[in-house]
């Protein structure tokens, strides 16, 4: 089936340039391709035409879950007739396991699966391996952390068709392989239960999911397949044929595992006797006790937990090579868009380092086999190599995307909405505050928001109490600011509770503020990170949205990155008066986002704080901020029950997909836990 755009508007101004430019690049060849479009052109659009007309199995990476998710309602919208799925880590909370030699201190490993979302994992898995095209998958880079062998899960799923002849029992053996679990109870996901004949199945997930198959059988030949009810057993459906895959990633064949026990044991040896030989007899008998239980586990119930940890066995793969990933299901053909590539990449990056630090030192003093070491993510080298043709969505593309793109970059400039990017208007420092006062002064007037980025924290801080005490209604932000609170903190600025945020590097990607119509830059030549040409294109970016918005730059001197900064925004804002001009747009204020686009946050709303979390049955619960954790337990005597009550909020919100209040929880509990411990309590 080919890819179906659905939309009640066309593209325009440049959209129909950049996407004609994508397409004739990738078609001829182009492996990469960057897309630098300026905030509200209207990026997802350009790309949703370019899928559409490549007609290609597509992966769309993304540096966090929310924005995932975001991705995943457009496309759903744009293509409502084509598989769009959504993969990201089925972790409400995780807390992986590690080992702090400096304190002797072991980390057990603590986790929450969020069941649905692990359905739409499988999900995913499913439609790339049943051959459709017209697939796209949203996901965040967890896609690049290990996933089971493809030819594993493709092997366990059971086909079976009305008349086949297949063994009654065997087929319940097949059932048990794919990890469907028997009950004689209530049906519930990846379970089955047996009645003479008959064999009632409850597919795990995917569009059969919730779903009730009913297989008869006649000796050993299938006489029928049915949906049914669950609840009635009514027959709803006559089916021809049905094809069921396992219920986990991690799914393998009996002979593999025999296979991996065998050499796990002979793996233990070698390094029970390399301990020895060293004469660190407390670590082996760490690591014999450890893995042979293990094993014992593996062999009797098929599983253990940090079973991840034997993955290579599993696998069938080599030391030192890497892991299986969700790209290893697509066709090779396929197309990879990064959103935000500025920010993903560099995430894809890291993601090996991190992990491999923590492994060295579970396999230096005894609670791993060094075996543990690949389970991991790819290294940023092995996604290269796996990368299919590629477009790098950002407004400000870092040097690695157009090193690769080889300075051939397509820009989409010309907003929908008729916006020009704002004047970047240079300040001498000396009074300033006193000039910026004035500036917001005018604003307020017209019930306009204000962002100030200072260079510190501490000057944040310091900016922030000097405006209290001269009647400017003002918060600040930044990274010590808990996650949840920071969005309450910009909903209650768009609620106009106050006028003006300040903050230090929070203020660039991802903030959709149309009421932002000044933005001041503090210490606007301190050249460095806070301050380079991609930070202070991001920063003047927050004024876009307004009609009138307008960005100062407070500095003694003009800098290379403020000076290209400049040039670069007065050479779009030329290219958008001309167009304005020619087809007589009058620009009009950007609409606030999140108004219901994404599918999956369906019961969030832009107005709602992040201290509440819209719960299934429609109850708001409110609980302190994790900044008030002290002073909750004061009044409590219950620490315990404080904790279950934080981590059953964070399960609660994850489950409704609301990852940022999941976030605020967690962060809660993990406050509570500390101050159990230093309680003594």
């Amino acid at each position: 089936m080919d890819f179906k755009l659905v939309s009640d508007y066309a593209p325009m101004g440049d959209q129909p340039e950049a996407i004609g430019q994508l397409v004739g690049a990738i078609r001829h060849g182009s492996k990469h391709n960057t897309l630098l479009g300026v905030t509200g052109s209207g990026k997802t659009f350009t790309v949703a035409n370019v899928i559409a007309q490549l007609n290609r199995p597509t992966l769309v990476l993304s540096h966090n879950k929310t924005l995932a998710a975001q991705l995943y309602g457009e496309f759903k919208n744009f293509f409502p007739e084509n598989a769009i799925e959504y993969f990201v880590s089925y972790y409400d909370y995780y807390q992986p396991e590690a080992y702090l030699p400096s304190t002797d201190t072991y980390i057990e490993k603590d986790l929450s699966i969020n069941d649905e979302i692990e359905r739409m994992r499988l999900s995913t898995v499913a439609t790339l391996l049943s051959g459709r095209r017209d697939v796209i998958v949203v996901s965040s880079v967890s896609c690049l952390y290990g996933a089971g062998n493809p030819a594993d899960f493709h092997a366990t799923a059971i086909r079976i068709k009305v008349g086949q002849v297949v063994s009654y029992k065997h087929f319940l053996y097949q059932l048990v392989e794919a990890l469907y679990t028997r009950t004689e109870r209530e049906l519930e996901p990846a379970t089955f239960r047996v009645n003479g004949d008959t064999v009632d199945i409850m597919a795990a997930f995917g569009e059969f999911g919730n779903q009730c198959f009913r297989v008869m059988f006649f000796d050993n030949e299938v006489e029928a397949i049915q949906t049914i009810d669950p609840v009635t057993g009514q027959r709803i459906h006559t089916l021809d044929e049905l094809t069921l895959y396992p219920t986990s990633l991690f799914v393998t064949t009996k002979a593999r595992i025999d296979c991996a026990v065998q050499q796990i044991y002979l793996d233990l040896g070698k390094q029970i006797e390399f301990f020895e030989r060293e004469g660190r007899m407390t670590e082996a008998q760490r690591i014999k006790q450890r893995v042979e239980y293990d094993l014992e586990m593996i062999k009797e119930l098929g599983y253990c937990p940090g079973i991840e940890n034997y993955s290579r066995y599993f696998d069938g793969r080599a030391a030192g090579t890497r892991p299986f990933c969700l790209i290893d299901y697509f066709p090779k053909d396929y197309l990879l868009v990064v959103d935000e590539s500025h920010v993903t990449l560099p995430q894809v990056h890291a993601m090996y380092g991190g992990d491999r630090a923590r492994k060295e030192n579970l396999v230096e003093y005894g609670f791993r086999l060094p075996a543990a070491k690949d389970n991991r993510p790819l290294t940023f080298a092995e996604f290269e190599q796996l990368q299919g043709p590629s477009i790098y969505v950002s407004a400000t593309p870092a040097d690695w995307e157009l090193m690769k793109s080889e300075g051939v970059v397509v820009e989409q400039l010309i907003r929908p909405t008729g916006l020009v990017d704002p004047p970047l208007e240079v300040r001498v420092t000396l009074n300033q505050i006193d000039d910026l006062i004035e500036e917001i002064d005018k604003r307020v007037k017209r019930d306009d928001k204000i962002l100030v980025t200072t260079i510190t924290k501490r000057m944040a801080e310091e900016l922030s109490k000097y405006f209290d005490r001269v009647g400017v209604r003002n918060r600040y932000i930044h990274s010590d600011v808990d996650t949840l609170e920071r969005i309450q903190i910009l909903e209650d600025l768009r609620a106009g509770r106050f006028d003006v945020l300040i903050g230090v590097n929070l203020l660039r990607e991802g903030l959709d503020l149309p009421e932002v119509a000044l933005v001041a830059i503090l210490d606007a030549d301190k050249e460095g990170f806070l301050r380079n040409v991609r930070s202070i294109t991001q920063i003047a970016g927050r004024a876009a949205r307004h009609s009138q918005g307008n960005v100062i730059l407070y500095a003694d001197s003009c800098t290379e990155s403020m000076r290209y900064a400049i040039e670069q925004s007065n050479r779009r804002r030329e290219k958008q008066v001309l167009y304005n001009m020619e087809y007589e747009m009058l620009p009009r204020r950007a609409q606030k986002s999140g108004t219901g686009q994404s599918t999956l946050l369906a019961n969030r709303t832009p107005s709602e704080s992040a201290a509440s979390v819209v719960y299934p049955l429609g109850q708001e619960q409110h609980y302190p901020l994790a900044a008030d954790v002290a002073k909750t337990y004061e009044a409590s005597e219950n620490l315990d029950e404080l904790i279950r009550r934080a981590r059953e909020d964070m399960e609660r919100a994850a489950k409704s997909l609301d990852f940022l209040a999941a976030a605020r929880y967690r962060d809660r509990m993990y406050e509570l836990q500390k101050i159990k411990k230093e309680s003594g309590r």
